[in-house]
């Protein structure tokens, strides 16, 4: 499999896929990955680190070829080279202004098979963004620019026809996800499931919460799973409302995003920056989502019992449901409550369990599963 994988700067999604390559490496199988950028700077070794986005166009244009060329030579034949991962961008909003960052006669020639976009939560881009460079973005230059990042992969991946399609990944903040890319590049055929639980209206619910985190685990355990929650700016928007309505200017947020140190310094966030950007965290929420249905095979979806024997079926995880039966996809529901589901729920379900584990005793007997021991599981 050959995956271009491209985001915004300030992802640091070079550690990320050199963790990914690593880890390939230990089970025995081959991921090269290229990363366009340390080529570039290896064909102007007069530019600083950190400067080469200030360069002219026409220069970065030049390098940015040269780089690509380097790489389809080092990549050919493609039979000798299965597993590829090229580490690049989309789309630079930078000095310059918005400006592309590839060349479709040389990804034509590359032949990838896949597209990958990356996304984080923001405020974690927008800090790596202005510790690395300088550069004065906001929270909603950021998010503008993923957005842009986004749409341009994806239009790239149809320009060229590529056959395994287009994906965002979360990079990860409280799991980790490169289990995921590695299984996106090294086993394909694996079955893609979007996770599907409520979140906002059960942040104060522990024995909720550690019951939807089992489920999230459980599936990630067996499949390729794109899961919403890797990305929760929604509570960094509460968050930023809950401080303005008591005067504060400065939100405190963790640092928690995978690969980073565990006690590192939470960060101080703007309210009103966080504010601007209420609209934009709202939209690409919704829109996000149901980029992840559309991306998978199927969906499953747990419903926790809440006190009094209320279902936890948000508005949110309904319109999943229906946007998953809409598009043809399989869904699995996970009904805990002992009141049974509304006809809305049983008419476009595939199937209901009562419980994860029988779930999962089905996907194993319907042969959904990875082979055993594939992962070290």
């Amino acid at each position: 499999m050959r995956a271009v994988v491209t985001g915004q700067v300030g992802l640091d999604k070079k550690s990320y896929l050199q963790s990914v390559a690593r880890i390939a490496g230990e089970r025995g199988d081959r991921v090269e990955l290229f990363n366009v950028g340390d080529l570039m700077y290896g064909e102007a070794p007069d530019v600083r680190p950190g400067r080469i986005l200030d360069l002219p166009l026409s220069r970065l244009a030049s390098l940015r070829r040269a780089a690509f060329k380097d790489i389809i030579g080092s990549t050919s034949p493609a039979e000798d080279h299965p597993n590829v991962i090229v580490n690049t961008h989309a789309t630079f909003r930078w000095r310059h202004g918005l400006f592309a960052a590839f060349d479709f006669d040389l990804l034509r020639r590359l032949k990838p098979d896949m597209f990958i976009c990356m996304v984080d939560n923001i405020e974690v881009v927008h800090h790596r963004l202005h510790a690395e460079h300088d550069i004065d973005a906001t929270l909603k230059d950021c998010m503008v620019w993923r957005e842009e990042e986004i749409l341009a992969s994806e239009l790239v991946a149809q320009a060229i026809g590529c056959k395994g399609g287009f994906y965002i990944l979360s990079r990860g903040r409280q799991v980790d996800t490169t289990e995921t890319a590695l299984r996106m590049v090294t086993r394909p055929e694996m079955r893609k499931v979007y996770p599907s639980f409520p979140m906002s209206h059960v942040m104060d619910m522990p024995e909720v919460l550690a019951e939807i985190d089992h489920f999230r685990a459980e599936l990630a355990k067996h499949f390729i799973t794109f899961d919403p929650g890797d990305v929760d700016e929604k509570l960094l928007l509460d968050n930023a409302i809950a401080a303005a309505r008591e005067g504060k200017d400065f939100i405190e947020v963790k640092a928690h995003s995978f690969g980073g140190r565990k006690d590192a310094a939470p960060l101080r966030v703007s309210v009103r920056e966080v504010l601007d950007i209420a609209g934009d965290v709202d939209g690409q929420i919704y829109m996000r989502d149901f980029r992840l249905i559309d991306q998978s095979d199927m969906i499953v979806s747990l419903v926790p019992e809440l006190a009094g024997g209320i279902p936890g079926l948000s508005s949110g995880v309904e319109r999943e449901l229906h946007h998953a039966f809409e598009h043809a996809k399989e869904v699995y529901v996970v009904w805990k409550p002992k009141k049974n589901p509304s006809p809305f729920i049983t008419e476009t379900a595939t199937k209901i369990f009562r419980s994860v584990d029988e779930a999962l005793a089905f996907f194993e007997a319907e042969g959904m599963f990875a082979t055993k021991n594939l992962f070290g599981h």
